[in-house]
Formats: C-alpha cells, structure tokens, sequence
C-alpha cells in the first residue's frame, strides 16, 4: 500500500507554489471578453445620434439634411413652430420668406439635442416630412400662415 511519506524526495503532489495559475487567468480572460462583448451590444443598442449635414432655405420652408434618420418631436405653440431633433449638430439662424412675409427661424443645441423654432409676427402653422435619400435622410418643413 502506498502512502504520503517521501521516497527519495518526491511527493505524490506538487507543492502549492510550484502549481500552475491558470485559475486567475482563466477568470480574468473571461472578465476582459465579457466586458467587449457588453461594449458591442451596447453600441448596437445605442448608437450615436444623428448629425445634422446641411441646411436648406426654401421658399415657404426648410430642408435639413442628417446622416441618419433623428427622431422628432414637434409642437405649434402660440403661432410659433418649434421642432427638436435627437441631432447632433451646429447651431444657424437665418429668415426665409412665407407668403411674402419674413420668417426667423433659428437651429441651436439643447440637452436633448437641435431645437429648430420659427417665428413670425403672425401665427404660423407647419407640416413636415421625412424621407429617405441617396443615404441620408431628408427633413422637408413647410410652413404657412395660420
């Protein structure tokens, strides 16, 4: 029968500090692959926002281009058009004319993103459409008096 004594200097074991650290290796491997595969799916859930490319003064409106479709929200508040953008972008002013009128409009950056408001001394009214052109998106706004 065999036991644990020493036979010409050997155990049946190694000892503890001759062993292999795989363990913590293994363990920090698969903390560093965790990690970029959280990164990955977290750039896929939430990609960078859109980004407002060009700008365009129309008769009766605006066009703005964005390399990829925002999300919008948009209000008519007192005759005064106020659109906001989750874009990224840089701020503008400018006028345009409606209905032979003069028409502010102004693009500036907010927390959540572009706000475009438009103002005139009458009330106005908007309609606005998006599409999707050679690879970018297109944002039509068409105002009017009210």
């Amino acid at each position: 029968m065999r036991g644990t004594e020493l036979k010409d200097g050997q155990h049946s074991t190694p000892d503890p500090g001759e062993r292999s650290q795989l363990w913590p290796r293994v363990l920090g491997s698969l903390a560093i692959v965790g990690l970029l595969i959280g990164l990955m799916i977290g750039r896929l859930a939430n990609p960078d926002p859109a980004r407002l490319d060009n700008i365009e003064v129309h008769r009766d409106g605006l066009v703005l281009w964005f390399n990829d479709e925002p999300r919008v929200h948009s209000e008519v508040v007192e005759g005064t058009v106020a659109m906001l953008f989750d874009a990224t972008g840089a701020p503008a002013s400018g006028r345009l004319l409606v209905g032979g009128k003069p028409v502010s409009w102004r693009i500036q950056r907010s927390d959540e993103g572009l706000l475009l408001t438009a103002v005139a001394a009458r009330p106005l009214q908007m309609q606005w459409r998006g599409v999707q052109l050679e690879g970018r998106w297109q944002t039509t706004i068409e105002l009017r008096e009210q």
